[in-house]
């Protein structure tokens, strides 16, 4: 007999909830919500699965346009559009660039834990505690802010994540693309977990817009990201769902980008029936609506 392919042996997945209620009305009358997140993770994208390339100084600008450029233009941006975002922000990013971060947390923006160094936290990881306690101690130290929001860093995550979340007090976690409301994590014991509000998976712009040197992929023309963007937002206010976005400084804080999200974010407003919310004001939304459950 033909042996069984791998795939065939997984278990099934204790992280999967069964479908979720819809959400309550979204509040003050809008139809949908817009759940505006950026990730400013600087030099650390670039090094968080290869330590070797902290040498290789012309990859790494990448992540320090950031600092210098992409991470102004975005909040100048907010404020002239009087918007309120969250900011995932790895500790070494507010140890590295303490002027920076203080002026997120200055314009009254939400701020998020990201990690400390960026790790990717795969099953069986030795750092997940570490990377946990480490990028509190710097936001706290740097920012005077205890995050009660996580995103986990490359995007991945294991069941010993999801119990330490709940163990440091995190609220809420926005990492899983498998939804698009929000919902309560449970546990692998039964326990209930975090609220996870879902990225939607077609608002990362560094898969969209990355202008890396060596990328196989090639950029999206602004055109046809803002396009599909409209066009997504739209389809999920007649859902009564909501979106969110994975926004990078150093490539959104890009001048074709910056104009991209620009319009975008101007069609979100100009609709009027979109709530455009922090993660915090999302998650204590939910679990107003669900208390009880």
């Amino acid at each position: 007999m033909p042996s069984e392919h791998p795939w065939r042996t997984i278990p099934t997945l204790p992280s999967n909830p069964s479908p979720p209620a819809p959400v309550c009305a979204w509040p003050h009358g809008h139809h949908a919500a817009l759940f505006l997140s950026v990730d400013v993770d600087a030099e650390t994208a670039w090094t968080d699965d290869d330590p070797t390339r902290t040498g290789h100084l012309v990859s790494l600008s990448f992540g320090g346009y950031e600092a210098r450029v992409g991470t102004g233009k975005m909040l100048e941006l907010f404020r002239q559009l009087g918007l309120s975002a969250t900011f995932f922000i790895p500790g070494w990013v507010a140890d590295t660039y303490p002027a920076m971060t203080e002026a997120i947390a200055r314009d009254g923006h939400e701020i998020g834990h990201h990690g400390y160094h960026h790790l990717r936290p795969d099953p069986g990881s030795a750092f997940i505690e570490d990377e946990l306690a480490q990028g509190f101690a710097a936001l706290k130290r740097r920012l005077g802010v205890v995050p009660v929001g996580y995103r986990a860093p490359g995007g991945e995550f294991c069941e010993e994540l999801r119990a330490a979340l709940v163990r440091h007090g995190i609220i809420y976690s926005s990492s899983f693309r498998d939804d698009v409301r929000p919902y309560r994590h449970r546990l692998a014991d039964g326990s209930p977990g975090t609220i996870e509000l879902p990225v939607s998976a077609n608002f990362d712009d560094w898969m969209l817009g990355l202008s890396a040197r060596f990328s196989p992929r090639s950029i999206m023309a602004p055109r046809d990201v803002l396009g599909m963007w409209r066009d997504e937002l739209d389809e999920v206010a007649e859902w009564g769902a909501m979106l969110t976005t994975v926004l990078h400084p150093q490539v959104s804080g890009r001048p074709m980008r910056l104009r991209l999200l620009r319009e975008f974010l101007a069609h979100a407003m100009a609709r009027g029936d979109v709530w455009l919310a922090t993660g915090q004001q999302l998650a204590a939304h939910f679990a107003a609506a669900t208390a009880g459950d």
